[in-house]
């Protein structure tokens, strides 16, 4: 009985709210109320525009002999400029300032269109098929690396639209829709509450896993470069995906529900590529759970 005692009082408390502590390190208090009250805050400066240009100029040197990087699930984990853009300080400030100083990264990538292309994004809430939660601990991130505008594509999102918790989704499978399922709201909701995202290279956009959000073709001559990322804090749990990982960004981890994942040191080295290809084939795995195969071959490589 006493080893009861002592077992239990060595779990962590597990909250259900954000975990913020202490004053904030970047966000004014306006900043966060409309977090609070919206579901999203933007712009936010990061970067500098010289260091945005240097970011966009080194991924697309690396493009040029890699391939695009578009939708490669936690670029992060294989390319030393992703990582470096996702430890950037002031966006991890921001981040810490909503969701508390523990952060683990848990998922990412490069969300671009092309100049004249068909990719959109149909209006969804992110948590609906991720099995994270609570959705308090968890938040997305929007880096710029271009600018960012409704003609090149920019993310759309609906004021205060987090506040109903998920609502019904169904699959409609798309050649040109950039989700893996093509999941998309049914009617009712206010499209009319919808605000552009506008960003200039460097600037970011944060936004919580319930608010309803999406995005048009990219009809415009320019291209649109911008990073997503998913922090979470420590105490989220995972309910549909066995051995789930995740980056230690900043604080410690007192209940290691995810598995430790290494920063690269430098690209694409074998073991990174084998350890992220793992990660991705089990997370597709989950995403297309009830899906036929046909569909999961013809959509898979949009996860």
């Amino acid at each position: 009985m006493e080893f009861l005692k002592r077992l239990f009082r060595s779990v962590p408390p597990v909250a259900t709210g954000p975990t913020r502590s202490g004053p904030a390190k970047l966000l004014r208090p306006e900043q966060v109320a409309r977090y609070d009250d919206d579901g999203f805050v933007f712009p936010i400066d990061v970067l500098t525009p010289d260091e945005a240009a240097d970011y966009r100029a080194r991924l697309e040197s690396l493009e040029a002999g890699h391939g695009k990087m578009q939708f490669t699930m936690k670029p992060y984990l294989t390319v030393t400029l992703a990582d470096e853009l996702a430890h950037a300080p002031r966006l991890l400030d921001a981040v810490e300032d909503l969701i508390g100083p523990n952060l683990l990264l848990w998922d990412g990538a490069f969300i671009n269109k092309e100049p004249q292309a068909e990719n959109f994004v149909s209006w969804h809430q992110d948590l609906t098929y991720w099995g994270v939660g609570p959705a308090e601990q968890i938040i997305s991130v929007w880096l710029a690396l271009s600018p960012v505008v409704p003609e090149n594509g920019c993310m759309k999102v609906v004021s205060g639209s987090h506040h109903d918790g998920i609502l019904p989704h169904a699959d409609h499978f798309h050649d040109d829709n950039v989700l893996s399922r093509g999941q998309e709201l049914a009617d009712g909701f206010d499209k009319d509450a919808a605000v552009d995202v506008v960003l200039k290279p460097g600037q970011m956009s944060l936004h919580h896993g319930h608010v309803i959000h999406g995005s048009n073709p990219n009809h415009s001559d320019q291209r649109r470069i911008g990073l997503n990322l998913q922090f979470i804090a420590p105490s989220v749990r995972q309910s549909k995906m066995k051995n789930d990982s995740a980056m230690l960004m900043r604080g410690h981890d007192p209940f290691g529900y995810f598995a430790p994942e290494p920063r690269p040191i430098i690209d694409f080295a074998m073991e990174s590529v084998a350890f992220a290809n793992d990660i991705g084939t089990r997370r597709q795995e989950m995403l297309f759970r009830g899906v036929s195969d046909d569909k999961q071959t013809r959509y898979g490589a949009a996860v």
